[in-house]
């Protein structure tokens, strides 16, 4: 059986992503090796079909649930991954090393364990502190390439389309009106009028409804006297699927405006308290958008801050960008 690179990873999906940069440097490293991530199953089985890994194990399973208890137990499908594993990378703390000297006990030849939120990492893109932690620096990386979606996964988000009698005469646009934290939003009101202004504007605007997204969504509907076509309950490799039929996308700073941005999707990405400096996802086909530059000390303030002028994007800014990808 082949050698193994064990990638531990955490993270939510768009923390995932971020780290795609540096899982494919752990390949080009070590081309005979069989790359194992433990991860949410759902990205996992993501960058399962899109090559990026070789094997994954779901972090949420019976199989690694002891990983994180306190007793440190292994289940015996893991423990025969980590026998024959060269190298184990843990993007994670591990306070007291106990997970180190697990793996090392185990014969794990190499093992790197640190948080891409260390204050000791110099690099301020997540990207490029993902790559730090493997000893990388953001110049001796070429820049990230975009990952093409397997044409099986191309025909879900075709088909499921399909199904919806959705009309190809005009660009689709898909809609992401939700985030990790209300704090990173538009307003409802701000959505639906950019919504209304894309139908205006002779697209055909559809809304991704999440699983967390429920009242982001019903909140810029009721705004709207003519609601959009609403998609919900997508699994994540559909969804990708559905990137792939769109004109473009716009969305806040979230996992899946990384999804969108990582498969090569002209991308609106509209950013508040968040540095895009730190968290913006790359590419000509991206576009950072925000409002007035966040002044919040901390994300205590911005918890408090009531206006949020860093959110005020002019609906106006969005729609010169979305001609970009429309002729408009």
């Amino acid at each position: 059986m082949k050698r193994t690179v064990l990638i531990v990873h955490p993270g939510a999906l768009g923390d995932i992503l971020l780290a795609v940069p540096a899982i494919r440097n752990l390949r080009g490293r070590f081309p005979q090796h069989e790359i194992v991530l433990i991860a949410s199953a759902a990205v996992s089985q993501l960058l399962s079909d899109c090559g990026l890994i070789d094997d994954w194990m779901p972090l949420e399973g019976q199989a690694c649930l002891g990983l994180f208890s306190e007793t440190l137990s292994i289940s015996m499908e893991l423990h025969s991954r980590l026998t024959r594993c060269d190298l184990a990378v843990v993007w994670t703390e591990d306070k007291g090393g106990a997970l180190r000297s697990l793996f090392q006990d185990l014969g794990v030849a190499q093992v790197q364990i640190r948080s891409p939120f260390s204050p000791e990492l110099l690099a301020r893109h997540q990207c490029d502190r993902f790559l730090e932690t493997l000893g990388e620096t953001a110049g001796d990386s070429s820049p990230a390439e975009r990952v093409q979606a397997p044409p099986h996964l191309l025909e879900r988000g075709k088909a499921y389309l399909e199904t919806l009698k959705i009309s190809r005469d005009q660009p689709l646009v898909l809609v992401h009106p939700g985030s990790g934290s209300v704090h990173k939003r538009l307003e409802p009101r701000r959505v639906a009028l950019l919504i209304e202004r894309l139908q205006q504007s002779g697209m055909y605007p559809l809304v991704l409804e999440g699983p967390a997204d429920q009242d982001a969504v019903g909140h810029a509907l009721q705004f709207m006297s003519k609601p959009p076509l609403v998609l919900r309950n997508l699994d994540l490799s559909q969804l990708a699927g559905v990137l792939a039929q769109v004109t473009f996308y716009i969305g806040h700073d979230s996992g899946v405006t990384h999804l969108s941005a990582l498969f090569g999707v002209p991308t609106i990405a509209l950013f508040g308290p968040t540095d895009p400096q730190r968290w913006a996802p790359h590419g000509s086909h991206v576009t950072i958008l925000r409002g007035a530059p966040c002044i919040c000390e901390s994300w205590e303030t911005v918890k408090r801050c009531a206006e949020k002028p860093c959110l005020k994007v002019p609906i106006e800014e969005i729609q010169m960008a979305s001609g970009r990808w429309t002729g408009g």
